[in-house]
């Protein structure tokens, strides 16, 4: 089976100072300075109406400042995002599950007679 080829990311064209690319962590994907928290998944999250004060809750080493960063980074570069998306789900789409999961019967033999 050949693989698909691997999705480029556009350009960043609004840079942000708590959001950082590089291509030696998360693949290249937009994350969160000094965390390894993808732009994407905050965006994913606040994008589905997840407010900012439950993201503090859920990421607080970020922090409001890298937080409302990430999101305004997400606006100015929506595209970037979007593209991220899709690349990962490309990725989550190609990934097979490594075996097909056993019945109860096949997990184990049962002491119990017929």
């Amino acid at each position: 089976m050949s693989e698909a080829p691997r999705l480029e990311l556009p350009i960043v064209l609004v840079p942000h100072p708590h959001v950082r690319v590089d291509k030696n962590v998360l693949g290249g994907s937009p994350h969160v300075v000094g965390s390894r928290v993808p732009v994407r998944r905050l965006w994913a999250f606040y994008r589905k109406g997840v407010s900012v004060d439950t993201l503090l809750k859920r990421f607080p080493r970020l922090g409001p400042a890298k937080i409302l960063d990430a999101l305004a980074f997400a606006y100015d570069n929506e595209e970037v995002i979007l593209a991220d998306i899709a690349r990962e789900e490309q990725l989550l789409d190609r990934a097979e599950p490594k075996s097909k999961p056993k019945t109860a019967a096949e997990q184990m033999d049962l002491p119990f007679g017929e």
